[in-house]
């Protein structure tokens, strides 16, 4: 099948598998998978089938440098790079960042760092600092600020990629800044302990977003820094799921603060504490550090299981080296102190806990005689009044609405209502804590003055779990706002610029994510607007709001019930418990319980205050706002987390708009978080949903790097001698690629910008290097080349006005020689009737010296016979005379010329009686071999004839043959016209079945991401997902033979195999099973080739079977509206000639193998023989190489698949020729005798 051609084909465990095509029918490709393991062949739509490269083990740097760009093969190099501990790949100019999952050697040192320094993209190996290298150069190229979007997954590596980058970018221009340089490292550490934790899918998960800016001087110095911070998971700080921890820094002060510093806090082991002995309490060590560890610090837990490894995660280590972070980033020792008891004293805020009062009438809650101690220790770490502290933790003040100040009321509050007020009032300080780390940061990155910067961002990557809050609708919302843009930055925009600028490029497709986006924050209708409005509701209930989402979305694609979700988990939640939300990576089920309570991020009035008058001046300054908080009417105000974050976001995306902006996209290689396990099916899915499909399909014809002609001139113009400044932009661009000696393949111009394939970064970098001897060094290369190109253009000049003065004398010549054969002709044209008569006469007279040899021999009336001979001759001389002076016509001459053949012959007969018995016979055999000559004539001028009388009968047999050409001509442009009229009609219904079908492949995609997120939660929780149902999938296959039966066709083929049709085709004799198996074989063929077509070779043309006019005509034929074409009359005329041949000039694509300025194109004629509809025989002609022949049913591949209604052959002028010149050129090529099928001469 196709020479066994190697294909990828889906996997639900690898993603892809490496096989090759053993069948094709018209909507699926069967492939048989190498290996043992692989037995059964699997069957695949032809939309999910990829060829394969033609080196199995081949790995590339830039996945845009494959023969093949598609899914299978970026997932199949990825895997062969990943294998080899190569965990960078680019496309194009975006970098995929594999997480290894341990300690890679030399790959980050300073050795390295110093190696990527002013190295474009492409000349090293990809790398992070390729990356970060790139965005300072494009900042001081394009003077743009930069930003590097780092994204994934939870655990995918997203951290530690920002870590080097900002490493990276500190190490090479922040030597001179002095201490900024050890600030910026020195804050990531920092920023980890106070903002990282442990979760199932990563060991150091970063709980809040991140971006970091890398502010520059103007000569590219490192000025200083700022860091924005957004959406801490506060929740954390309180329950974390049974295999998480909380926050890193209570696990480091647990297991390395001082002894002296644990006893003062009262810090004993995790399990201690009731913020930790409900998720993980194990500490990250290593050997030495657990030998370190006494026995009180260590859990039940750590006893029984022992620590956590990790290799970058060390709690005592780490906690020294969050210490020495906080001395290094300027916090004196009061303030780190301060910052060690603030955490302290959350986690002894979590032991105190609430029992209800039952002594008093109005119920309420009193603390715990178990947590008089924790009350206590927090009171004092606090620096509050015992007292104060209980009675603000168990009861709320409120203020009544009578009299100007109204009346001070205290509401006892009931034991979980206490208990929430304590986790609100522990999620608060800690928030605020960290936001004055954050700040304290800042002020300790001075930036008097900046340039430009570098922003990376470093957020929370898309999160499922098996319970999903408001975090996780926040941080899902997020991502969905940066996946947007990314479509817009990387495919819309640059698409509408390939458009604007004229390239002419195909539109690229992609999943627009804009209708989820509206259905969370569309304004007074989206799910955080009506969130606020229940929390402003005197009694909010979580219910009520599920229920008013899905009241207001009950038709929202984007938005369901949990009954819907994939996994049976979450189809056991209520309606009015949850809803589910299909984001671009999947769907996801939210419980929304405590969605209300999250979204406030306000305090009890009574706890605020009583924090803003701590005696605690470091407490008290982490509140002074909080003393702003009015408390009016009985309502505390109401700040919501949600539409702060959707501000915050805002003004991020508004920040990255500005920018220039690189994309890191780091994938988690397989959900245990081990090294060297490669899971290929969920990492497709994160290439899937990270939108590097379309990424791929773009790059396959894109242009990702540019400059305009203006910047590029301006750039150089100050370096330019006056002659070249009078240059256009345009004209100067294209000197200087020509000077370079640049590909013209590798480079576009548009309207206003040049353009560069991907892969040639390096080329582009160097043109873009803005340092003064570069640009010196190339005005002098365009120079040089200038000066070459102008000096070339006068040697042709010459060369072309030499050889102009040659062809002049030559054509002069040439000339000369036609006037003198015109000449020459015309006067043998008079002459010619002379000339012949003087010379059959002087043929006459030259046979009278046979008469005069007879004379000689006779012996008597010699002397008469002279005589009569001279008279004779007399006779012709006089009658020559006559022919010369006289204008004799031709019938005189011939009149003349008989009569003296008559008297010679007269003369010549008298005087052969004469002769003797031997001259007699030898005239005889004279007057025989005249007799045959005669005959000779006869036989040509009846062989001429019969050739006349050929040619006027194939003259006629043309005629008819364009009158046959005319009439399909002019049925056809009727029909085109009857086609042209309903197609207006049938527009609008088009259009709307082409939206319908789309929004269907749409919702078909979705499902399969849902359920593919689905599988992957299910392998973590255990869970069950429901199958997916793909009978929506066999749609298509089932509508075809809906129409098929429609149609009126007795033979279902749709489930034959390529092959049964082939040897049918040879074999049958049945004519309704013969046409309907070539129709159906033809129909597989024509899906095929377009499968081919559509997945060819990167830069490489499309593979030509027909002349492209017959393509273009065949492609043409589709696009109209198939407008009821089965109950079109055939063509009785057309349908009785089975046999049609035909001939057109064919221009074959170049030589793939060689360079492209050696490749040229082949010219030659491409012929056709059709039997019926379907061909038969095609033969490609070419003047330097044999001739190929191709045969139908052993050549089939590589033959026409279009049936000649589809080709308009019988409409093209001159394009149909004779049976007798296809065999004559079919013979010519040694081709064999053509058989008729058996059925076909019945």
């Amino acid at each position: 099948m196709d020479d066994r051609r190697k294909a990828w084909v889906p996997h639900p465990e690898h993603g892809f598998v490496l096989g090759e095509i053993v069948d094709i029918s018209s909507d699926t490709i069967t492939v048989q998978p190498f290996g043992s393991q692989h037995k059964q062949p699997i069957e695949a739509c032809y939309d999910r089938v990829y060829p394969a490269e033609d080196d199995d083990n081949k790995d590339v740097d830039d996945n845009c440098a494959l023969m093949y760009l598609n899914e299978a093969t970026l997932l199949n190099n990825i895997r062969l790079r990943y294998g080899r501990d190569q965990i960078y790949t680019y496309v194009a100019n975006i970098l995929i960042a594999v997480n290894p999952y341990h300690k890679l050697s030399d790959c980050y040192s300073v050795d390295t760092i110093r190696k990527y320094k002013a190295r474009s993209i492409g000349t090293l190996p990809p790398h992070a600092f390729a990356i970060a290298d790139k965005a300072y150069r494009d900042m001081r190229c394009f003077k743009e600020s930069q930003s590097i979007i780092v994204s994934g997954e939870s655990g995918a590596g997203k951290t530690e990629s920002t870590k080097y980058i900002l490493r990276f970018l500190t190490e090479n221009w922040g030597s001179h800044a002095g201490p900024i340089e050890e600030r910026i490292l020195q804050a990531n550490p920092l920023l980890e302990a106070f903002g990282n934790a442990k979760t199932v899918r990563n060991n150091n998960s970063s709980r809040f977003g991140k971006f970091v800016e890398i502010h520059f001087s103007g000569k590219g110095i490192i000025e200083g820094g700022y860091i924005s911070h957004y959406l801490l998971e506060k929740s954390r700080i309180c329950v974390q799921n049974r295999d998480e921890r909380n926050y890193h820094i209570f696990y480091q002060m647990c297991a390395g603060a001082p002894l002296r510093m644990r006893e003062q806090l009262r810090l004993g082991s995790p399990d201690q504490f009731h913020y930790l002995n409900r998720g993980c309490t194990q500490y990250f060590s290593c050997a030495a550090s657990e030998r370190a560890l006494v026995a009180r610090q260590k859990s039940r837990e750590y006893l029984r299981k022992g620590s956590l490894k990790d290799p970058v995660l060390d709690d005592t280590r780490d906690f020294g080296v969050t210490d020495k972070a906080l001395m290094d980033l300027g916090f004196r020792d009061d303030e780190r102190l301060n910052i060690y008891a603030v955490v302290a004293g959350v986690l002894h805020l979590g032991n105190i806990s609430f029992v209800e009062n039952e002594q008093s009438s109005k119920g309420g809650s009193l603390v715990s005689n178990t947590g008089e101690n924790a009350l206590s220790l927090t009171a004092t770490i606090f620096g509050l009044e015992r007292d104060e502290l209980q009675e603000a933790l168990t009861a709320r003040v409120m203020q009544s609405k009578g009299g100007v100040k109204g009346t001070v009321i205290k509401v006892p509050l009931k034991v979980y209502e206490a208990a929430n007020g304590r986790d609100a009032l522990a999620k608060t300080i800690y928030s605020r804590l960290f936001d004055f780390i954050v700040s304290k940061i800042n002020d300790c990155i001075p930036l008097k003055a900046s340039a430009n910067y570098i922003g990376v961002l470093d957020i929370a990557g898309f999160e499922y779990f098996p319970v999903n809050s408001f975090e996780q609708f926040c941080i899902n919302y997020c991502n969905e706002k940066l996946q947007q843009f990314f479509n817009e930055r990387i495919l819309k925009d640059e698409q509408d610029l390939y458009e604007r600028e004229g390239l002419g490029l195909r539109q690229v497709g992609y999943v627009d994510n804009q209708d989820c986006i509206d259905l969370i924050e569309a304004k007074a209708v989206g799910i955080f607007d009506l969130l606020d409005e229940e929390s402003k509701l005197p009694r909010p209930d979580p219910l009520h709001f599920t229920a008013s989402v899905h009241q207001k979305y009950s038709n929202h694609f984007r938005l369901s019930v949990p009954r819907k979700s994939k996994l049976r988990q979450h189809r056991e939640i209520t309606d009015e418990e949850g809803f589910l939300v299909r984001h671009f990576a999947g769907a996801v089920c939210y419980q929304t319980n405590q969605f209300i309570e999250k979204n406030n991020d306000a305090l009890h009035s009574s706890l605020a205050m009583l924090l803003g008058e701590s005696k605690n001046a470091f407490l008290r300054s982490l509140f002074a706002v909080a003393n702003e908080t009015k408390v009016m009417k009985g309502k505390l105000t109401f700040i919501s987390i949600g539409n702060k974050f959707k501000t915050q976001l805002q003004s991020l995306m508004d920040k990255l708009r500005s920018t220039g902006t690189s994309f890191i996209r780091c994938i988690k290689p397989n959900l245990n978080m081990v090294d060297h396990r490669f899971e290929g099916e969920q990492i497709l899915s994160q290439l899937q949903c990270s939108g590097m499909a379309s990424v791929l399909d773009l790059m396959q014809q894109g242009y990702p790097s540019r400059t305009q002609f203006s910047e590029l001139y301006d750039m150089y113009k100050r370096y330019m001698p006056p002659k070249l400044v009078r240059l256009d932009p345009r004209l100067f661009c294209k000197a200087l690629f020509k000077a370079l000696g640049l590909d013209e393949n590798d480079f576009r111009f548009g309207n206003t910008r040049v353009f560069f394939r991907p892969g040639k970064f390096a080329e582009f970098d160097e043109i873009m290097k803005s340092d003064p001897e570069n640009l010196a060094h190339l005005i002098q290369r365009v120079e040089k080349w200038l000066l070459q190109s102008r000096w070339k253009k006068a040697q042709y000049g010459a060369l072309s006005v030499i050889k102009l003065r040659n062809k002049i004398r030559w054509r002069r010549q040439q000339l000369i020689i036609v006037q003198k054969n015109v000449r020459g002709h015309l006067a043998r044209m008079k002459h010619r009737p002379k000339v012949l008569g003087i010379r059959k006469i002087n043929t006459i007279k030259s046979q009278l010296g046979n008469c005069a040899r007879i004379i000689a021999q006779l012996k008597s009336e010699k002397e008469a016979s002279s005589k009569e001979v001279s008279d004779l001759e007399r006779q012709i001389d006089a009658t020559v005379r006559k022919i010369k002076t006289t204008n004799m016509t031709k019938d005189e001459i011939e009149k003349a010329y008989a009569v003296l053949l008559r008297a010679q012959d007269q003369q010549m007969a008298a005087l052969s009686k004469r002769l003797d018995q031997q001259k007699i016979m030898e005239e005889r055999e004279r007057l025989k071999k005249i007799e045959e000559e005669r005959e000779r004539e006869r036989e040509r001028k009846l062989a001429e004839e019969r050739r006349k009388k050929q040619e006027e009968e194939e003259r006629k047999e043309r005629a008819e043959m364009e009158v046959k050409r005319k009439e399909a001509e002019e049925l056809a442009r009727k029909q085109e016209e009857q086609d042209r009229k309903m197609a207006m009609v049938l527009q609008e219904q088009l259009a709307k079945e082409k939206a319908a079908t789309e929004e269907r492949q749409h919702q078909l995609e979705q499902e399969r991401r849902d359920h593919e997120l689905a599988m992957r939660l299910a392998q973590e929780s255990g869970g069950v997902v429901e199958a997916l149902d793909t009978s929506q999938l066999q749609r298509r296959e089932k509508a075809r033979s809906v129409l098929d039966a429609a149609a009126g066709k007795k033979y279902d083929l749709t489930k034959w195999k390529y092959a049964e049709l082939r040897d049918t085709i040879n074999t049958s004799c049945d004519m309704e099973l013969l046409d309907a198996c070539r129709e159906e074989f033809h129909r597989r063929l024509k899906v095929y080739h377009e499968w081919k077509s559509k997945n060819k070779k990167a830069a490489a043309p499309a593979e030509q079977r027909a002349p492209q006019a017959v393509v273009e005509a065949a492609q043409q034929q589709q696009e109209r509206p198939k407008l009821q074409r089965l109950q079109r009359p055939l063509d009785k005329a057309r349908e009785n000639v089975q046999h049609r041949f035909f001939r057109l000039p064919f221009v074959a694509q170049p030589d793939q193998n060689k360079e492209p300025h050696q490749a040229e194109k082949k010219k030659g004629w491409w012929y056709a023989h059709f039997d019926g509809q379907w061909i038969a025989r095609q033969m490609e002609q070419y003047p330097d190489k044999p001739a190929v022949l191709l045969i139908a049913g052993k050549d089939d591949m590589q033959m026409c698949e279009l049936s000649l209604e589809v080709t308009k052959l019988t409409c093209r002028r001159g394009a149909e020729i004779l049976p007798r010149e296809f065999e004559e050129e079919w013979r010519k090529c040694d081709g064999g005798v053509y058989v008729r099928p058996v059925n076909k001469s019945k």
